[in-house]
């Protein structure tokens, strides 16, 4: 398992790296082979690695695409990547590792939100589109990855786990008091809430998209 987190500050001020590293330093545990992050002006994305198929700093993440217009963060497993890196390597796209996260940035070249659908595996992921300014995440068919996202006027952030939102300042520590009767009722808090006040879960075979003002929710699955 790897562990994935990221900044997108929607009125446009910069990323505090420092801030990311906070964040990121939570997930340690979930990627003890290397904790990297990529901060481009008002975008900051962290991955803490567990390296597994590709072993190489060839794998490391983020990782951008060929011209460094796509940056991706990626936790999981993808089972038919090497079909699809085939497929990829067909289209004419340079691969420069053999691991399964590069797959999915060329796939997103090609085919843009809609690469998901291409996807077999268990797997949550980031990727900021730096060309059409749009943050693009994805949470497998059946949720066996895990993705919470906290969002204001001011701020999009995410995280494989939710102390990793909480380590940033701007998101609040408060009782979610609608998801506490479920709690008490049932065990556990149904997605898409948790027991976190504006902190949530992206659904099962979801995607979500930021760009600018705008969030939106589609299911692919």
């Amino acid at each position: 398992m790897c562990g994935i987190c990221g900044v997108v500050n929607r009125d446009g001020a910069p990323v505090e790296e420092k801030i990311v590293r906070r964040m990121l330093a939570t997930l340690a545990h979930r990627g003890p082979d290397g904790q990297e992050v990529f901060v481009d002006g008002h975008v900051g994305l962290g991955h803490a690695r567990l390296a597994v198929i590709d072993l190489s700093v060839a794998a490391s993440q983020p990782m951008p695409n060929e011209d460094g217009s796509l940056h991706i963060v990626f936790n999981g497993e993808i089972y038919n990547y090497q079909t699809l890196r085939e497929q990829v390597a067909a289209q004419g796209h340079t691969l420069h590792s053999r691991s399964d996260t590069e797959v999915i940035l060329h796939l997103y070249e090609d085919n843009g939100p809609r690469c998901v659908e291409q996807l077999r595996g268990m797997f949550a992921f980031a990727l900021w589109d730096g060309r059409h300014r749009r943050l693009f995440l994805a949470r497998d068919r059946v949720g066996k990855k895990p993705l919470f996202y906290y969002h204001d006027a001011s701020h999009f952030i995410f995280g494989s786990e939710i102390k990793a939102l909480l380590a940033h300042p701007d998101v609040p520590r408060a009782l979610n008091a609608t998801a506490l009767p479920y709690y008490l009722a049932h065990g556990y808090v149904p997605t898409p809430e948790t027991m976190f006040a504006g902190i949530k879960r992206v659904p099962p075979g979801h995607v979500l998209m930021v760009e600018g003002d705008e969030l939106s929710m589609t299911r692919y699955w």
